[in-house]
This record gives C-alpha cells, structure tokens and sequence, in this order.
C-alpha cells in the first residue's frame, strides 16, 4: 500500500505542480542562469546509492566555496534559493525520486556516502526502507541550517548531536511505521509549511 500511494500521489503531484515547477525553473534561471536543478549521490535502501533531485538555491560553485552542509545565512545562497528553502519548495522535484523508486514520501532522510559510512551500524536498519521526503527528524530540525549557524563548528555540531538524534529518530520511525502513521506524519508536515508561512 505505501508504494502505491507513493506513485499515485507522486504522479499526479507533479502533474498538478508542474505550472509551478516551470515558474522556478524560469526564476532560477533568470537569477542565476543553469543548472536549474542540484543533483548529489545519496545512499538509498540496501546502500543502493542515488541521485537525489532539489531545485539549485546556491551559487553553481558552491562545493568550491565552502563545507558540505549549509550553515545560517550562507553567502552561497542565491535570492531566490533563500525563498525556496524557506518554503521547501526545493525540495519539490524529490517527487522523481519517489516515482522512480529511489525515496518514499515518508522516511528516514538520505544522507551522503560519507555519514552513512561514519554510522554504518546503525544504517544496517535504518536502510532496510526508503528514504524519504519528511520524517520525524525533519520536523524537529526543520530549521536546522539556522541552528549550525549559531555553533562554532558546525560540522562537528552536526557530527556529535544532530546526526545521532537524528538516527535515533529514524529507529523511532521504524518500530512505529505503518500507513496511518505516515499519513500523520505528512498531515504534521503540511501543517508545519503552512504555520511557517503564516509567521513569515
């Protein structure tokens, strides 16, 4: 049942936003020219590794620039990147990666090859389902380059506390996944977008 639902409203997900998605398409593009899209290998189900699909919102150099993960208000950001990480919208062409198989709209978040590699025990369980859109994590730590902004080094931040929380939330997921509580978990996740936009 999960895949199906997977497919079903990944499918017409895209059918329904695809006026949307050529809108930012044409805003990242006119701001920033090509590539429209940032694609990075991730580690999937089994360790099968992917490539999984965002809207660019940093500058077409940005691992050049500067660390791995995105920290505050990192310069590398582009004006139109700050709108679309604000409302998630980035994130919006993961939908391919549903409907091809490789993410599901509920799971534990991809992480690149060398995380996994750090965590590879407890990745043994974590991998054995899809990665996916939202989770738990990503509703605690819904602002989480705002929280690395505010440590003095925020890859060590992220080493020693957010990733370990963040895969102990990702076993959490796992003891208590089912249909119903994926359903919750969107429904959260929706409400969260929705609340974010309301302050803003």
């Amino acid at each position: 049942m999960k895949r199906a639902f997977d497919i079903v409203i990944a499918f017409f997900g895209l059918l329904l936003l695809s006026p949307v998605l050529l809108v930012v398409a044409f805003l990242i593009w006119r701001d920033s020219g090509h590539p429209i899209f940032f694609t990075q290998e991730r580690i999937g189900r089994q360790f099968r590794p992917f490539f999984i699909y965002k809207f660019r919102t940093m500058v077409k150099d940005a691992s050049q620039r500067g660390r791995a993960i995105t920290v505050g208000d990192d310069p590398r950001i582009t004006r139109v990147g700050r709108l679309l990480r604000k409302t998630k919208i980035d994130e919006l062409p993961q939908l391919l990666n549903v409907l091809k198989g490789e993410m599901s709209f509920v799971g534990p978040r991809p992480e690149v090859r060398h995380y996994v590699d750090l965590f590879r025990a407890d990745y043994e369980k974590i991998l054995t389902i899809r990665p996916g859109i939202t989770d738990l994590a990503s509703l605690k730590y819904r602002d989480e380059s705002t929280l690395l902004g505010q440590s003095q080094n925020p890859e060590e931040e992220y080493l020693k506390r957010l990733l370990p929380e963040k895969i102990m939330l990702a076993k959490a997921y796992l003891e208590h996944s089912s249909f119903f509580f994926d359903l919750q978990l969107i429904f959260k996740t929706v409400l969260r977008l929705v609340r974010d936009k309301a302050v803003s």
